[in-house]
């Protein structure tokens, strides 16, 4: 994974450390970067870690309990026998160093604390020039996050015979879980969204006891978890019979994606591509109900440190991976979202979802 590593270093831009160092604690708080620099994908990797040098190399120093998945990876390991042993490494390997860095985005205050007494040199944050480089894509990961993107797709195509009123919104979640498990995932991408009725109004909403009536909206938003990399895609539908605001509400959300997706190609600024999402939705009655950012970067982290938004600053460039998510919401009443993962290309971009999204009663 040297690229990876020479991208990293290349975003430093002033700074010069003379290593970066990934410590990990329990999970949840695993840095994701471990995985992005050693290429590994099995494993938990606890309270193990990884340095890189600005000669593209590395070195990790993990439990016996991970090394035969880290012996996966061409980055040579030392074995550690307790966490002891762990701190004496750290300290061996930082002891001529003056300047190092850590990713002080994805660190715990402890595993800093440990950093801090293993060496005397001075520590910086380049958690900026990590996540610059994790935004760009290599081949390998596009090619992940093509699988993962296909799986939820397929399951979104067939999860329409598998929903009937009376459903409770729990129900269609494990009915997701399962199919996308069935298809190869390791597992969810996130807490999977089944929001009916009123609760589909709530971007954020996690799935309920709430049974699935007539007339409701039914918001699906989920992903795939594979080899790390997720997937997020969100379709909705309709219970029993539309009315004509609900028919109104898809085709606007609808029209909304296209105008955004019509935007994307290397040189645009994310923000532009928002506005342009915006601007359909807020030329109709329901102006003001798109509550949110168009869409986030997409990765080893659902949220992997970028967006399409006016509130953060991108420029999209081809190897960017991002979802596409306008909507429009209605308290008490209900809401539409429809979201894919695209992938900036030379030429524009590439659909990493590609489930239908034409209205569909159920």
């Amino acid at each position: 994974m040297r690229s990876r590593i020479e991208s990293i270093f290349e975003w430093l831009e002033e700074e010069d450390p003379e290593a970066i160092v990934i410590l990990n604690s329990v999970k949840p708080h695993v840095d994701k970067t471990f995985f992005y620099a050693s290429g590994l994908y099995r494993g938990e990797f606890e309270n193990c870690a990884l340095i890189m040098y600005p000669d593209h190399t590395a070195e990790m120093c993990v439990s016996k309990l991970e090394s035969e998945s880290a012996s996966k990876s061409d980055i040579p390991m030392d074995i550690m026998e307790d966490r002891e042993e762990l701190k004496e490494w750290l300290e061996e390997k930082l002891s001529d160093k003056k300047k190092i860095g850590i990713n002080a985005s994805e660190l715990t205050y402890k595993a800093f604390e440990k950093i801090q007494d293993s060496t005397e040199a001075d520590i910086i944050d380049v958690s900026d020039a990590i996540i610059e480089a994790r935004n760009r894509k290599d081949e390998k990961e596009i090619e992940i996050l093509d699988k993962a993107g296909d799986i939820a797709s397929s399951v979104a195509e067939e999860i329409t015979d598998h929903i009937s009123e009376g459903m409770k919104e729990f129900e269609v979640a494990a009915e997701l879980s399962y199919r996308m498990r069935q298809k190869g995932a390791s597992g969810d991408a996130f807490e999977i969204i089944a929001g009916s009725g009123p609760n589909s109004a709530e971007p954020h909403y996690t799935s309920g006891k709430r049974e699935l009536q007539k007339g409701d909206f039914l918001v699906l938003d989920f992903g795939a978890l594979y080899k790390r990399y997720r997937s997020d895609i969100t379709r909705t539908y309709i219970i029993g019979e539309a009315s004509d605001r609900q028919k109104k509400m898809y085709s606007t959300v609808l029209e909304a994606q296209k105008a955004a997706l019509d935007m994307i190609e290397p040189g645009v600024e994310g923000a532009e591509v928002h506005n342009a999402a915006k601007e359909v939705i807020d030329s109709t009655e329901f102006e003001g109900k798109f509550i949110h950012g168009l869409g986030h970067s997409i990765g080893l982290s659902t949220h992997d440190g970028s967006g399409l938004s006016p509130n953060v600053e991108v420029t999209l460039e081809p190897g960017m991976v991002f979802t596409v998510e306008p909507g429009i919401y209605i308290s008490d009443f209900g809401g539409v979202r429809i979201e894919d993962d695209i992938v900036v290309t030379e030429e524009g971009y590439r659909l990493l979802t590609d489930a239908d999204k034409e209205m569909r009663v159920l």
